[in-house]
Parts: structure tokens; sequence; C-alpha cells
């Protein structure tokens, strides 16, 4: 075996998971055992979703020791950290990769891990298991898009990785390594409806300030409409799922591509239901009368604030009224909402909440997702905050979501603007008052749910993190 792939997600060591329960296949790992497989090289699969840490621990001590490769994101820090020791004790090579460890190279290096894979990871890869077998550490300087420690202890970054230009030369990735069948069973079980996920691009050429570009950077290079079909067909008849999850950044980026999508999908005759994310300003008539002919049957938009002075403050690029009327179009057509939205961005005060709240109370959304901002190392935004980002937890054990800004209100505050948000979103949907029903008491108890939230908001106002 040259290489044996993991990553950082144990399903039932999640509680918050485990509340859930819509896991998705490690589509990156899968990519990368698919394309290093294409080139000869022998790829295994370990898949932690179902599995525990103690399965994999078995596996590496009692493996001959190889090249292990953990992909990483912010809120795995803590399993993969422990990963890479096991694997080092047993004496395997380690190299981690995915949207963290580029922010955290020195961090990471001193944890076990031999080389960061920086960017995409399959080129990288074709390269770097070689170069790890025949000369480490030396020969990894030829070595693109890598982080490492040389013989003296000093850390050497070497060039970016160009990123690969043609995906429909790219093979798709290697969902029989996985136990498929399992994810779509557990689907099943919990929501009635077995999911599974693909993805027709990579990248997002916006300029959100909080959000991390560290695999595939600010580009968007997507598949051509018959390959992703191609795809999907397979997937339908190999799996019989129930719905997809396209899990590209912005799926309807581009009208064009979408409109000979749907041509083609019409074409084969397939129509499946699905869920995807979009941008207001990428929404148009046409546009959603498209994803409602595939078959949409939920749109996620990235609203987060209803104040256009954070969003501008954000560069998000959108306007309030461009998600009001994305909302509405989609609610026409009969696709579902859902709205993301983030608390306590910088310069954020009581009128931007309460502009929040009336926005979503207007939008009306079929669901919604807060969170209270926090800044991930290599964005815009953690370069703004972080003189004053502070965080209680070791970062062996914690994430960047345990930062907190000083001079930013509390936590406390922004647990009243969600408890806010929410009431007043129930009290809008409540039905007319009717006489003859207990309607009445119902509202008067929103009302005064509403009015609690904000009173406890506007009396946290002055508790400012220290």
């Amino acid at each position: 075996m040259d290489l044996l792939l993991t990553h950082g997600y144990f399903l039932y060591e999640d509680p918050k998971e485990l509340e859930i329960m819509k896991p998705y296949v490690p589509l990156g790992i899968l990519h990368l055992v698919s394309h290093l497989r294409s080139k000869g090289f022998a790829v295994e699969v370990f898949d932690t979703t179902f599995a525990s840490r103690d399965d994999l621990f078995k596996l590496l001590a009692s493996e001959p020791p190889s090249v292990l490769g953990v992909y990483a994101n912010l809120m795995t820090r803590a399993n993969v950290l422990e990963i890479l020791r096991v694997a080092k004790q047993a004496g395997w090579k380690t190299v981690v990769g995915g949207p963290e460890p580029a922010a955290y190279i020195a961090e990471y290096l001193a944890a076990g891990a031999d080389v960061v894979v920086i960017g995409e990871g399959e080129i990288t890869l074709e390269e770097l298991i070689p170069a790890l077998r025949d000369g480490f550490p030396r020969v990894l300087e030829n070595v693109q898009g890598i982080a490492f420690r040389r013989e003296d202890g000093t850390i050497c970054q070497t060039p970016p990785r160009f990123q690969i230009p043609d995906l429909d030369a790219q093979p798709w990735p290697s969902r029989e390594s996985v136990e498929m069948e399992r994810y779509l069973e557990t689907w099943r079980k919990h929501h009635g409806a077995g999911s599974i996920s693909l993805l027709t691009a990579r990248g997002c050429p916006y300029h959100c300030k909080w959000c991390s570009h560290a695999v595939y950077g600010k580009t968007h290079r997507r598949r051509s409409p018959l390959a992703v079909v191609d795809e999907v067909e397979w997937l339908l008849t190999r799996y019989e799922p129930d719905m997809l999850w396209i899990a590209d950044d912005v799926f309807t980026i581009h009208a064009g591509w979408l409109f000979h999508y749907a041509a083609e999908m019409r074409r084969r005759g397939i129509k499946i239901p699905f869920e995807c994310i979009s941008r207001a300003d990428r929404m148009s008539p046409p546009v959603v009368d498209a994803l409602a002919e595939l078959g949409c049957f939920r749109i996620w938009i990235g609203s987060e604030s209803g104040s256009q002075k954070v969003l501008d403050a954000m560069q998000r690029g959108v306007t309030v009224e461009q998600v009001r009327a994305a909302v509405s179009l989609s609610k026409a057509r009969g696709i579902q909402t859902g709205l993301f939205l983030m608390w306590g961005y910088e310069g954020e005060e009581l009128a931007d909440i309460e502009a929040t709240v009336d926005h979503v109370r207007r939008c009306d959304p079929d669901v919604f997702l807060t969170t209270v901002a926090y800044p991930i190392k290599g964005t815009p935004y953690f370069d703004e905050v972080a003189p004053r980002a502070v965080t209680t937890k070791n970062w062996r054990t914690g994430s960047d979501r345990d930062f907190q800004i000083r001079g930013r209100h509390s936590r406390r505050f922004y647990q009243f603007a969600d408890q806010l948000l929410r009431a007043e979103v129930e009290l809008a949907r409540a039905p007319r008052p009717d006489p003859q029903s207990r309607t009445p008491q119902t509202v008067c108890e929103l009302r005064v749910k509403a009015d609690q939230a904000r009173a406890g908001l506007h009396e946290a106002f002055a508790e400012i993190e220290a």
C-alpha cells in the first residue's frame, strides 16, 4: 500500500451530529483516491464516519507502516492531531491536508505531520508519495504545494501548486471505496430519504471576508454539463438515491451552464429532488425556473444579515433586496428556502440586529440557521480582528470557533438576538386571532416571548467581551 487516506469525523462520537444524522461521504478524499489509483498508486481509505478511533488505531498498529494522509478541518482538529500522534508512534509517515492545515503549518508539523499539503491534493500527492519513499526530506523541496521541516528544523514551504484546469479529465470520486449503502441507510432511517452528494465545480470567486479559500482558491472551475449528467445518471443507476446534495459553493453561478445542464437532464428523462447553495445575485426568474424543472426542493442562500451596512462590511457583494427577491422567486416556484445568518460581524449594533429580524420576518424562509461570526485563520476577517482575538482553549483541543473578540458584545447578547429572531418569526407566522379558538392566547404568549428577548438584548447590550 502506497497511501492510506482517512479523516477525523467520527459520527458516533459527536453528540451534535447524532442529533442531525445527515452524513455524507468525504468527497475530497474519494477524489484523491480515484486520481491516484488512475496513476497506478495503491491507495486505500479508512472512512471514520461510522467507525471508532480505536478501529483506526488498531489498523495503524497492525498494518505495515506506509504513508498516512489525513484530511483536517477546523471541527476535526483535535481528532486529527490524535490520529497523527498514534500514526507516528506506529512508524507511519504522515501527511495532512484540507482547509485548515495551510493556516497552521508550524502547529501541524509540531503535532506530528511530516508534510502539510497546501491547496488541491491530487497532483501534489502524485509527486509527494514517491518523494517520501525515495528521499525524505531533501527531495521534498522539488514538490510544489507543500510545507515540511528540513533536517535543521527550519520550515520549508515550496511554491504554490497550480490548480487542475480541466475537471472533466479527472475521474469521478471513488465512492465504491466506502460503505455508500450505509450512508443511504442512515439517511432513510432518520429522514425517510437517502441522499448522495456530488460536486459540479471547484472554487468560489467571490470575496466574502470571513470565508476560507484555502483549498480551491478564488477560482471557478466547472465540469461540463454532459459530464455531470453522466455522473448523475450513474449514481441513480448504481445507488438509487432518493435525492441529491449538490455541494458546490454556488451552484447557480453561471446561468448558461445551468440551462445546458437542465436541457441534457430533460433530454435523458432524468429528474431527481436535490438541494443546493446559491447567492441571491445569481438567481433570476429563468434560473429559478430551471431549478424547479430539475427538481430542486430547497435552495440555501447566504443572507448573513438584514443590514446592508453589515453586508458591505463583509464584502458580500449582494443587497438585502436581492435576498428578498430570491426568496420570493423560489417560493413562487415551489422551492423551499433556507437562509444562513451571521451575528456579531464587525460594526454590527442593535439597529442592525433589528434589521436582520425584520428581514427574516419579511422573507419568511422555510428554515434559517444562525451562527456568531468567528475568525478563520487565513481569511481577511481573521487579519482584521487578530489583534483582539483571544481564546481560553489550548490550540490542540480547540478550534477557530473558540476565538472571542475583545470589545465585541457578549455571547449572552447574541443568545438574546437568536431568541428575538425566532420569537418574531413565530409571531409573524401565527394565524390571525380567532375569538372562537385559543389563537389569541398563543399570539399573546409569542408577543411576550419576543418582548422578553428584546428586553434581554437591550440589557445585555453593554456587556462586552473582556
